[in-house]
């Protein structure tokens, strides 16, 4: 999920200026300055990052020089980008004051809340993320970004974009050289990861390092796009001597200073065993939530929701035919059920990706049951690349450009098909795909209502929240054909309250990631390994798990509010175009929802 990036252009200035369909602007004068205000703030983010350039497809035109550059990943582009986000906060604060319409003191209240998240970390304890606290580790880092970037964000049209793309090659080599010297810096300071997650993360490195440059995965995806586009050019050659000579040197370099650092890593796995790690945690957690849920509170939620949703399951596993053992034993027995498992083979891959694109059709057929506003914006299914499997996600969404010029992505991790039982992917492919993640994400950048430093924002609670209720809403359109698809949407939610144990139980009770893991099997029916993935995802991203179940239940609260004050004229379509004013912290959400609720009422 990653998902925090900025846009300007002279078309989407234009749009930032206006309003959220359900707040129709009546301000004047001070409602123009504000917009004004939001655009400039949103061009100088994008001074800052050519990667969020690329991401929503405007390295274009004006701004067509941000394709060959990527991110200033240096300590200075920390503190400057720190000094911009104050900048801009200050400024914004003083239209507290000024005659706005409703729906510009939204945007403000909204994007003030942002910004000002935007500043914990660096401003605390000088370090990019709460929620990721290491420079380096099995899923974060120079050495596993952007080679993902270059290839899914990266487009090739002609051979500029070639150009750019080996221009972005040279890029990469200094970004590495950059993390191995603040990753260095950060250790001596106490942030370095747990010594596994360094042993995952050299075990890719060197998967990344020990491919002959020519064929390696960085040059044949430019080689085999401007092939596919009839682009002239020696791209292979350009290209491979870039990874041998820069790239390579400075992997290398990264290789070593891992090793060397990896001895001198803090015991335990938690963010506990950093220097402040309970204020990092509780700030992380804040920033997931969008709450001040304590991590005790979200302990207790989880314990909670895990003994319910496991009675739940335990009536349907009953109907099929599953008594014997525990929910976490039963659900262990049907995951190895032959049945339910694709072939460990090429050809078992491909069946189950076209299995989840004929899973995203059969629902878009039914999202206008629920939907008034549904965004064309085409998603394709994809494997996550082989070189980062072994640390990635289990499965992750990429948003679409905003000029249509590259799809949305929903990637699956198939390191292990073992992992993913038949009658768990439907949720999955809901949560992702429609009317989960694709949806929400498409219905805000197609919004052309709300500014763009809002279009484009990602807070965790809002939209892993939504992807949940999204599982559920499915469940009411009748996304789950039989009893055990259903079994598998519960699994889901298990899954997620799971998390909210975990996480808490990781950075706060200390637990390893042995009982986190154990917890997990125990719980859920899992796969140890998929299990043991995750763990180490919490581990190293601490509160970031705990936003799905705590912005789910904000989600399911605001819709049986609005049910209860309209009665019979609930409508729910207009329930969902809430999703048309953008992401926003989930108490502002459950007061826009009742707000809309009483104007509905009063209509």
């Amino acid at each position: 999920m990653d998902r925090r990036q900025f846009l300007a252009s002279s078309g989407a200035i234009a749009i930032a200026a206006a309003a959220p369909r359900a707040l129709a602007q009546t301000g004047g004068t001070d409602d123009a300055r504000l917009s004004a205000a939001f655009a400039a703030i949103f061009e100088r983010q994008l001074d800052l990052s050519p990667a969020m350039v690329t991401s929503l497809g405007l390295d274009k035109g004006a701004r067509a020089g941000a394709k060959s550059q990527l991110n200033d990943n240096s300590k200075s582009a920390m503190t400057k980008q720190l000094a911009a986000t104050q900048a801009a906060i200050k400024e914004l604060e003083s239209y507290k004051s000024a005659a706005l319409s409703e729906a510009q003191k939204l945007n403000l209240e909204v994007i003030l809340y942002s910004l000002g998240q935007q500043t914990v970390a660096p401003a605390k304890f000088g370090l990019n993320s709460a929620v990721r606290p290491y420079r380096i580790f099995q899923q974060g880092g120079s050495y596993f970004s952007t080679p993902d970037f270059l290839n899914t964000a990266h487009t090739v049209n002609a051979a500029s974009d070639c150009d750019a793309y080996v221009a972005r090659l040279e890029a990469f080599a200094r970004n590495l050289r950059t993390d191995t010297a603040l990753q260095r810096d950060e250790a001596a300071r106490g942030y370095l990861a747990p010594g596994w997650s360094l042993d995952l993360t050299l075990l890719q490195m060197k998967k990344l390092r020990d491919q002959p440059a020519a064929s390696s995965s960085l040059v044949q995806s430019l080689v085999k796009r401007a092939a596919a586009k009839s682009i002239a050019g020696d791209w292979q050659a350009q290209a491979a001597a870039i990874v041998e000579k820069s790239i390579y040197p400075a992997l290398d370099e990264q290789i070593a200073a891992i090793e060397a650092l990896k001895g001198k890593t803090a015991a335990g796995d938690g963010i506990w065993r950093t220097p402040r790690g309970d204020e990092i945690y509780a700030a992380a957690l804040k920033s997931a939530t969008t709450t001040d849920l304590t991590a005790d509170q979200i302990h207790a939620m989880g314990l909670e929701q895990v003994a319910d949703i496991s009675a739940q399951l335990d009536t349907i596993l009953k109907g099929a035919g599953y008594t014997k053992g525990t929910i976490g034993e039963r659900l262990a027995a049907l995951n190895v059920e032959p049945s339910q498992l694709y072939a460990d083979s090429a050809e078992g891959r491909t069946a189950l990706i076209a299995q989840l694109n004929r899973d995203v059709d059969a629902m878009k057929a039914k999202l206008p049951q629920a939907f008034a506003t549904i965004p064309d914006t085409p998603l394709e299914i994809r494997a996550v690349p082989v070189e980062i499997q072994d640390g990635a996600s289990n499965g992750y969404y990429n948003r679409a450009a905003l000029d249509g010029s590259r799809p949305a992505i929903y990637f699956i991790n198939l390191k292990d098909v073992g992992d993913w039982p038949k009658y768990g992917l439907p949720s999955l492919t809901y949560h992702e795909g429609v009317p989960g993640h694709h949806l929400q994400i498409s219905t805000a950048q197609t919004a052309g209502d709300i500014p763009m430093l809002r279009k484009v924002a990602f807070m965790s609670a809002y939209s892993e929240g939504w992807a949940l209720y999204a599982e559920q809403l499915a469940d009411e359109l009748g996304g789950y054909a039989t009893p055990l698809d259903r079994a598998g949407y519960l699994q889901s939610f298990l899954f997620r309250a799971a998390r909210l144990v975990v996480d808490t139980g990781i950075h706060t009770k200390k637990w390893d990631v042995k009982q986190a893991t154990d917890y997990m099997v125990e719980k859920t029916g899992f796969a140890r390994p998929r299990c043991q993935r995750e763990v180490e995802r919490y581990c190293t991203q601490p509160g970031q798990a705990t936003s799905y179940k705590v912005g789910h239940g904000v989600w399911t609260k605001a819709r049986a509010q609005a049910q209860a004050a309209l009665g019979d004229a609930f409508d729910l379509k207009q329930f969902h175009a809430v999703l048309e004013e953008g992401a926003m912290p989930l108490s502002l959400l459950e007061a826009r929802v009742a707000t809309r609720a009483k104007a509905a009422k009063g209509a």
